[in-house]
């Protein structure tokens, strides 16, 4: 091949959208890539014998060092809307990551508020939509949110990881009932001081099992 080919566009290419609490919202983990001069998902082509979830696995490690609180393939993009890399096909995961986890030093990758993004790739900006679609849908069947805090919590502390993940405000007594009736928090014998009121106690997530197997917060149960 001639110095002045190029090479070929991968058949196709894992994207990563990593979202993690930052300051009450939802911040996005980005990469620099320096061919183009822009802002992308990471994002990375198996190689011959590697797995789809072993490959995003490996592009969330590499980003952040460290693995994600959780992750989930949410689907293939394509249908002739561009990508950077020119492959046809995207394979994308949704990824939370702890709270607290920094870039990487070097410059390479940042965070960015999930509403102030800059320019992405076209395909990639539908990405990070259904990403965050999917995030939201999965709270009512799944407990992500507890991923995200630490071992021992107030429900002060869940109600707002909630918020911050679905995006919107809950009300307290709402969401207490609906948490209860979901089975799956138990209290701890520790108890935390919050500013000039009461010690607030802590919790830790202890699901029960249920004969209908759901374990998520009814959030149509929730009062505006």
């Amino acid at each position: 091949m001639s110095s002045e080919q190029k090479a070929p566009p991968p058949p196709y290419t894992v994207d990563v959208v990593m979202l993690t609490p930052q300051e009450d919202e939802l911040a996005l983990l980005l990469q620099w890539t320096s061919p183009s001069d822009s802002w992308s998902l990471p994002w990375d082509t198996p190689g011959e014998h590697d797995t789809l979830d072993g490959t995003a696995n490996q592009i969330a490690e590499r980003a952040t060092g460290t693995s994600p609180a959780w992750i989930e393939q949410i689907g293939a993009f394509g249908d002739r809307i561009p990508h950077s890399s020119g492959a046809d096909i995207s394979v994308a995961f949704a990824a939370l990551v702890p709270l607290g986890t920094s870039a990487p030093a070097g410059g390479r990758f940042a965070w960015f508020k999930i509403d102030a993004l800059p320019p992405l790739a076209e395909r990639q900006q539908v990405i990070v939509q259904h990403s965050v679609s999917v995030v939201r849908d999965r709270m009512d069947l799944s407990p992500v949110a507890f991923r995200l805090l630490p071992t021992s919590f107030t429900l002060s502390e869940l109600q707002q990881m909630y918020e911050l993940l679905l995006g919107k405000r809950l009300h307290k007594a709402s969401f207490r009932r609906a948490l209860q009736a979901a089975w799956l928090v138990e209290p701890t014998d520790e108890w935390r001081s919050e500013g000039r009121g009461r010690p607030a106690q802590l919790y830790r997530y202890a699901p029960k099992k249920r004969r209908k197997g759901r374990r998520g917060v009814r959030f149509d149960l929730l009062a505006p």
